[in-house]
């Protein structure tokens, strides 16, 4: 799958597109020639030429309607008819528990926090209102510390006929680290106006981040379950175990899955606070969840994280920041057919917002991207993607990166006061780093659609783009020059100058940049 990269470059430095007359441009620098064979060469690899507009027309892309992701929306989906059953069993032999309880070793973990054979609190067979679960069990494991808040000492699991609503009477869920409790929903969770916290009971306080291994409570939700959370907080969760993360939707592992053959779970959460978590949000081969108005402060590794294979996501409205070790919203491996919009992604340690590893037929629009710590949007070996009319400004690295991606279309996006480059397109040799191949495959190759939008002000240029398969450009604005001469044209367009600014200024052409070898194979 992986191509060997042509060498040269071609970049758009920073300048003013600003024309001096019908037949010239003020304030650009003269082409500068190629100086050795070498570069002459690879100058003649492409061809400039104008391209039909007609087929770079795109409307404004249809967003889903999220007005009725709604608190209300979710109150009116609990079923309260049937009363629920609780009881204590014994952790081992539960498919909902099987991830965490399975090996000596992961036994021998809840013997420890329990000293004693591992239990669990289960909520079967109907509904179960936290605060009346209280009531059932005993108060050495569930006990209301005061009023309105409650310490959980095991884990507690919804079954898969089960519906736990989690709601204002509860003004606290406290579960405790050193207890090792945790919640997993294997049939219905509502979260509703309360707040969820880790505890850590030797400081009477939240079990705040320490270390990557060490135990802290989590949330997920297995395979089958829906899974609903609405203006609540929920904080000090997660931990780098497997589906202990933070909040985590996840369908079961490939092996239980195929016995199980439960459908892939789904959600919504709206209008709640994730802080201190390991991951804000994961899940995993999950379908049409929504993740809307929500803020993710603070958080760890990342804020919003779909992975493997969920698709028909609705990520709108959030605002991210704080990431400390990795990305603001990142989708990874696979994640399709999904729709990211109206988010806010700001001063987080790496990207704002990543598009990763296969993840294809996304739309990304209306986003504000901004004082990440390297790029604003990134995208990463996932072709077929549309950008739409985001905003990203004052991130320290490139605006918009794009690396081994094909079919990149960048409509109306404004990439401005970036540290380097407003849009970098690059390809890059991935088979000697700790890559899988084989689960994660790529082509290395790069070709990019430029239509409307600014670049401007960006430290190294506007626009940037390593041996791209085509680039098209189409009423690109680049205006704020951060360079007195202007305009430049470097690497293997500086010959070709004088012909694009003509085309795509004064003619107010669009721009089709080509290599001579790919018209060759086109026309065979």
């Amino acid at each position: 799958m992986n191509h060997p990269a042509r060498k040269g470059s071609i970049s758009l430095l920073a300048g003013a597109m600003l024309l001096a007359s019908a037949t010239g441009f003020a304030n650009v620098e003269p082409a500068k020639p190629a100086t050795t064979a070498k570069e002459l060469q690879q100058a003649k690899t492409y061809t400039v030429s104008s391209a039909p507009t007609a087929p770079l027309e795109l409307a404004t892309p249809k967003l889903p309607d999220v007005s009725g992701y709604t608190a209300e929306a979710i109150a009116a989906k609990i079923v309260r008819s049937k009363p629920g059953k609780i009881s204590l069993r014994r952790m081992m032999q539960e498919d909902a528990l099987k991830d965490f309880i399975g090996g000596d070793n992961k036994m021998a973990e809840w013997v420890v926090r329990q000293h004693g054979i591992p239990q669990a609190i289960f909520v079967d067979d109907g509904y179960m209102n936290l605060k009346d679960l209280a009531k059932k069990v005993p108060k050495q494991y569930f006990s209301e510390t005061s009023p309105g808040v409650f310490l959980a000492k095991l884990p507690i699991v919804v079954g898969r006929h089960g519906i736990l609503e989690i709601d204002k009477q509860t003004q606290e869920l406290r579960l405790s680290q050193e207890a090792g409790s945790f919640l997993v929903n294997d049939g219905q969770l509502f979260v509703r106006d309360t707040k969820i916290t880790g505890w850590r009971e030797k400081d009477n306080g939240p079990a705040t981040f320490n270390s990557p291994k060490e135990f802290r409570p989590f949330l997920l939700s297995w395979g089958g379950t829906e899974t609903y959370i609405a203006n609540s907080k929920i904080a000090s969760f997660g931990y780098a175990n497997s589906k202990s993360y933070g909040v985590s939707i996840s369908q079961y592992t490939p092996n239980m899955a195929k016995v199980l053959k439960r459908p892939e779970p789904t959600g919504w959460i709206v209008g709640s606070e994730f802080s201190d978590m390991w991951y804000g949000f994961y899940c995993y081969e999950t379908r049409d969840f929504v993740v809307k108005g929500n803020t993710y402060k603070d958080n760890i590794v990342y804020g919003i994280d779909p992975h493997d294979r969920s698709h028909g996501l609705i990520i709108a409205d959030n605002t991210v920041y704080g990431t400390k070790k990795k990305h603001g919203i990142i989708i990874s491996r696979e994640v399709n057919d999904s729709f990211i919009f109206n988010n806010r992604s700001y001063d987080n340690k790496l990207s704002g917002l990543v598009i990763d590893r296969n993840s294809v037929n996304n739309l990304i629009a209306h986003n504000e991207i901004y004082q990440n710590h390297t790029d604003g949007i990134t995208l990463y070996e996932s072709a077929d993607n549309l950008l739409w009319g985001n905003k990203v400004v004052s991130n320290r690295r490139h605006g918009i990166r794009i690396r081994n991606s094909v079919n990149i279309r960048l409509y109306e996006n404004v990439a401005m006061a970036n540290g380097l480059t407003g849009v970098y397109g690059h390809i890059k040799d991935l088979s000697n780093t700790d890559r899988d191949i084989k689960l994660d495959p790529f082509d290395a190759q790069v070709s990019l659609i430029v239509v409307g939008g600014e670049l401007a002000a960006n430290g190294s240029g506007p626009l940037s783009i390593d041996s791209p398969l085509s680039v098209e450009l189409y009423r690109v604005s680049m205006l704020a020059p951060t360079k007195s001469s202007g305009i430049s044209f470097s690497g293997i367009l500086g010959e070709r100058q004088d012909e694009i600014l003509d085309l795509l200024v004064r003619q107010q052409k669009a721009v089709l940049i080509d290599p001579v070898e790919r018209q060759t194979e086109m026309r065979d």
